[in-house]
């Protein structure tokens, strides 16, 4: 089969054209702006890219168009169709889908589906678990929105019939997000799992929906689809998905988190005793940080417990977890008069993962080192300002905060005022670069944070500070 993928460069497409090529399909595909690294990947597997979604690529005739998410029917300031590309498919008749109805109806069909969705936490959590049937030689198939560092692969097809499970393992994140403009149910209905994670819920993704009720229809949604045989496994800390399960649940439920969990933590994040049913039965040490990581693992043991790896070999095996590139990932150390400073990179947007991964950093240097956030309010929801009034309260691990307030309809400095002097706002990318250089000493813990590029900032960061140095 033929297939031409229109949004191809983005995390989910891309990995739907890795997979497509694995499984020997003729994969072309188009993107505006045709972007690293994703492209260089496509390019190294043999994908050819075509820059811009023109009408001429009808010529191209391929079986299926696989649309993403990304594609619209908006029209420019001109009247002019945004996407001519999509307007010449539906004028011609040719066939077309999404790429999650693809993907269940060309990957995840007849495997063990495992399905990792949650406000937070999606991408982590859905490495880990495929890293923990990785160790216990399962030999999953995945599709991770990053790069898993114990992989260096976002998608892989795995194993067509490991001997150790009934049928072959898939690990997904499970986003909520809609599916394409002419499906908007949540991409993660498509996928049928016979595991479910959910691993928490908070309102998101403002430019969709409507409130958090709307959200936790979603997840209703993704429960009502795995069978009586199947397990979902749910954060006991969450009262929304409390809510998700009191409307309906007809599997086998494993809870994690909470006191009175099936699977709970005792120890400190980073080494941790791990009890089912108040015994315990392992213990994770690793260098991952924060509550929320322990949190993922625990959510990543006990759906491994379902395919029969115990929790035990879990743990050994998240002693071996790298995590995914982009989050806390080191990008760089310079060296100064009296120490050195260090430059991450997080893929934190929300005020609640910017919270938690400030708390995370907090907890590994101590009360007395430094943190500077340097954040980006790049994703629909922050643009549009639904969450701004809790950004006080997710810097407060921080010591100081630089806010970069461009395409935002909102007033940053307003939000922040509250924060002193604590708080400055640049406009620009290199405005914010200086405020920070005029405050970065020996000793400080600089993280960037947006779910994009932000403008090669850890870069010039790092630049700028190797270039001061006496």
């Amino acid at each position: 089969m033929h297939i031409h993928i229109l949004g191809i460069c983005g995390t989910f497409m891309g990995g739907l054209a890795a997979l497509a090529r694995e499984a020997g399909h003729k994969v072309t595909g188009c993107d505006s702006g045709v972007y690293p690294p994703m492209s260089d990947q496509l390019r190294a597997l043999g994908i050819e890219l075509i820059e811009g979604f023109g009408a001429e690529q009808v010529d191209l005739q391929p079986d299926m168009f696989v649309v993403g998410n990304v594609v619209s029917r908006a029209q420019l300031a001109d009247g002019t169709p945004k996407f001519p590309l999509m307007e010449a498919i539906l004028d011609a008749g040719l066939p077309y889908t999404s790429g999650p109805q693809w993907l269940a109806e060309h990957v995840l069909q007849g495997r063990h589906v495992m399905a990792v969705a949650g406000t937070h936490g999606k991408t982590t959590t859905t490495a880990m678990l495929a890293w923990i049937l990785e160790a216990a030689g399962l030999q999953p198939g995945f599709l991770v929105g990053g790069v898993p560092m114990n992989f260096e692969v976002s998608a892989r097809l795995g194993a067509s019939a490991p001997a150790a499970a009934e049928r072959p393992i898939f690990v997904i994140e499970a986003d909520e997000y809609d599916t394409a403009f002419f499906d908007k149910r949540s991409k993660f209905v498509h996928y049928r799992p016979r595991t479910a994670v959910l691993n928490n819920l908070e309102f998101d993704h403002a430019d969709i929906f409507d409130d958090l009720p709307a959200i936790e229809r979603q997840f209703h949604h993704l429960v009502r689809t795995v069978p009586s045989t199947g397990r979902v496994v749910v954060n006991g800390l969450e009262e929304s998905l409390a809510r998700v399960l009191h409307t309906g649940c007809w599997s086998e439920v494993r809870s994690f988190g909470a006191a009175v969990s099936d699977f709970t933590a005792h120890g400190e994040p980073h080494d941790f005793a791990v009890h089912y049913q108040d015994k315990p039965v392992a213990q994770v040490t690793w260098g991952l940080t924060g509550v929320h990581n322990q949190l993922n693992a625990l959510a990543a043991i006990a759906a491994a417990e379902h395919v029969g790896v115990s929790p035990a070999r879990a743990a050994q095996a998240l002693g071996q977890f790298h995590n995914v590139k982009r989050r806390m990932e080191v990008r760089g150390t310079v060296a100064c008069a009296g120490g050195s400073i260090t430059v991450y990179d997080d893929f934190a947007h929300h005020p609640t993962a910017i919270r938690t991964t400030l708390d995370g950093l907090r907890r590994k240097v101590g009360p007395h080192q430094r943190i500077l956030a340097v954040f980006e309010p790049r994703s629909n929801t922050m643009k549009l300002g639904t969450m701004k009034a809790q950004l006080p309260w997710s810097l407060e691990d921080a010591d100081l905060a630089f806010c970069h307030s461009g395409g935002l309809s909102w007033d940053a400095h307003e939000v922040l005022h509250s924060m002193g002097a604590k708080a400055q706002v640049g406009a620009s990318i290199d405005e914010l670069v200086a405020q920070v250089l005029a405050q970065a000493r020996a000793g400080d813990h600089i993280v960037c944070m947006s779910n994009g590029g932000f403008g090669g900032i850890h870069a010039k960061l790092l630049t700028a500070l190797q270039a001061r140095r006496p």
